[in-house]
């Protein structure tokens, strides 16, 4: 790559590619994707989303916004300090992520139904909080959504004790097409820059949500979506819809 290609025009013009990529390759996949999400918001399920790290910004995609589902939760490290009554110096260590146990105890203190749908998101697919929590959430007989680099996981060794991977586990996968490291535009001299893994997780994740959507209504059913609180009545009717899953999904300020 030439050090022209290093600029606004040239991170365009390589993302655009990969995103019609991921378009075209994903048809199959998304579509049993939207299977899982639309069987769970059915069977009166949330869908519990998890990452860490930048991955939270693909959570906060899928949980709890404007044109997204009111079935959805967050699930996050800083449960620990927000429901779990632990110290705010815990999430002072870097290395938390790694450290055994916390993916079951962010599971119980979410205390998801049968029925809920865990989405699992990590562009590595490796760190052991991730591998915790889709076997965690597999044991007790949820289906697992990952969204994940297959390129990038393929490409490093697994962290988990019990060697596996977030797509070993996982009954359907997103690939997001990201590189190994995610950045997307080589240096001269080595190294690359710009991370691609959000801007194709994000469709990822709105077609699955479209997709299921349309489930939803060639079966005859309403798909329960929030609006905009931003719009006159936006609030008070995301109130109303949010009361039948009342104590199941966190809004906190964010």
């Amino acid at each position: 790559m030439s050090v022209e290609s290093v600029s606004a025009q040239g991170f365009a013009r390589e993302s655009l590619a990969l995103l019609q990529q991921v378009i075209e390759s994903a048809r199959g996949d998304v579509a049993a994707a939207a299977d899982l999400v639309a069987e769970c918001v059915r069977a009166d399920g949330v869908v519990q989303a998890f990452g860490t790290g930048h991955s939270q910004a693909l959570v906060l995609e899928l949980a709890g916004r404007a044109g997204g589902l009111v079935p959805t939760n967050r699930l996050s490290i800083a449960d620990l300090v927000l429901y779990g009554g632990e110290d705010p110096a815990v999430l002072d260590d870097p290395l938390l992520e790694r450290r055994a146990g916390v993916a079951a105890r962010l599971y119980d203190l979410a205390a998801p139904n049968p029925q809920d749908l865990f989405v699992v998101i990590s562009n590595s697919g490796v760190n052991s909080v991730i591998v915790e929590m889709a076997l965690h959430a597999k044991e007790h007989g949820h289906r697992v959504l990952a969204l994940t680099s297959l390129a990038h996981t393929r490409a490093v060794p697994a962290a988990h004790p019990s060697g596996r991977k977030l797509a070993d586990i996982a009954d359907v996968v997103l690939d997001n097409a990201a590189p190994p490291g995610d950045s997307l535009l080589a240096l001269p001299g080595g190294g690359s820059v710009c991370a691609l893994s959000t801007l194709t997780g994000v469709m990822l994740v709105q077609m699955t949500v479209a997709e299921a959507a349309g489930r939803l209504l060639a079966a005859g059913e309403r798909p329960p979506v929030y609006v905009s609180a931003n719009v006159p009545g936006g609030f008070e009717g995301n109130l109303e819809l949010e009361k039948k899953y009342a104590g199941r999904i966190r809004r906190t300020a964010s």
